[in-house]
């Protein structure tokens, strides 16, 4: 692994969350948080004690939620709305498309314990299809960052951004490796120069593909390592510059194949580069309870899947 790439101590992608919302509660009049009774999880106490007359607690009404979310986007407010990313997407679709996106709503719909490692709360919980439906939301602007820093910095962000967004992050304490320097929505981060294979990877999977990439060096493949943050909209340039060097690519996601990063990438690929690409995600399948580095591994999300992947798209060239 780069020299400039190293852990700093593992923390939660959601504590990043929890610690921008009380600085954009500190420096932003605007900000108001709303919660469906899981302000813990979404560790939004800070921002309540510092701010109580702007957090709305609607309980476990997400439905509800979404709908004074937009009203209060209609007043001038910045909302961020806070669950469980099943509950955020899956729950409340109508609401999204109909209230938000429809009318380009300026509500912040802020995601946690999404996918496998979510955990031991099993499959009801893990959602792997979010990116996918809210991706295809026309105006929606989706971003699933890597570790704390980078969620931080994101939800910073996209306060200064006006439009809806999905700001999608995890429970788990999570290696944190990102610089503390601002956030550019839409703009990918090259973490690893390479010639034989572009490794694309958002989330939780953005170190296992630093681990992966890190290994196989010492088999003399050298990996393109990108950082895809943002998936829409999506950097075309970055991965057409990368590909044009590589000629084949591993897309990395905690999330299903079908309607996900890996999508996104072929599809731009098959109308201006068509290469050799291999996903790494799950395949048509629901999670269930376990411990999270175990999903990922019984899922295929590993370190040695995507070690794999790289040496069978590298014999596809």
């Amino acid at each position: 692994m780069s020299n400039k790439i190293i852990n700093t101590g593992n923390r939660a992608t959601r504590e990043g969350f929890g610690e921008a919302l009380a600085e954009l509660g500190r420096t932003n009049k605007n900000v108001v948080a709303l919660c469906a009774d899981l302000l813990g999880s979404l560790n939004m106490q800070t921002f309540i004690a510092e701010n109580p007359d702007r957090f709305v607690q609607v309980g476990i009404a997400e439905a509800n939620m979404m709908g004074i979310a937009a009203g209060l986007a209609i007043g001038g407010k910045i909302p961020f709305t806070g669950t469980f990313a099943n509950f955020s997407t899956g729950r409340v679709y109508d609401q999204i498309r109909q209230s938000i996106a429809y009318s380009d709503k300026n509500v912040k719909i802020c995601a946690s314990h999404a996918g496998l490692t979510l955990g031991e709360d099993g499959a009801t919980h893990q959602i792997l299809e979010d990116i996918g439906m809210m991706k295809m939301l026309p105006g929606m602007t989706v971003i699933n960052p890597c570790d704390f820093n980078q969620t931080k910095a994101a939800t910073l962000a996209i306060a200064d951004f006006h439009g809806p967004v999905y700001l999608r992050f995890g429970r788990p304490s999570w290696p944190n490796f990102t610089s503390v320097d601002s956030f550019e929505i839409g703009k990918a981060l090259l973490l690893q120069e390479g010639t034989d294979v572009s490794i694309f990877a958002t989330g939780h999977l953005v170190w296992t593909a630093l681990e992966a990439a890190q290994e196989v060096a010492a088999l003399g493949i050298r990996c393109e390592v990108i950082n895809i943050h943002t998936i829409k909209p999506l950097d075309n340039q970055a991965i057409l510059d990368s590909v044009s060097k590589t000629k084949c690519v591993v897309s990395c996601e905690e999330h299903q194949r079908n309607g996900g990063l890996g999508d996104s990438i072929a599809q731009l690929l098959s109308q201006k580069m068509p290469v050799p690409q291999e996903y790494i995600a799950v395949i048509d399948s629901f999670g269930e309870s376990g411990k999270p580095n175990d999903l990922l591994e019984k899922y295929g999300l590993g370190k040695k899947d995507i070690i794999a992947a790289i040496q069978n798209v590298i014999k596809r060239k």
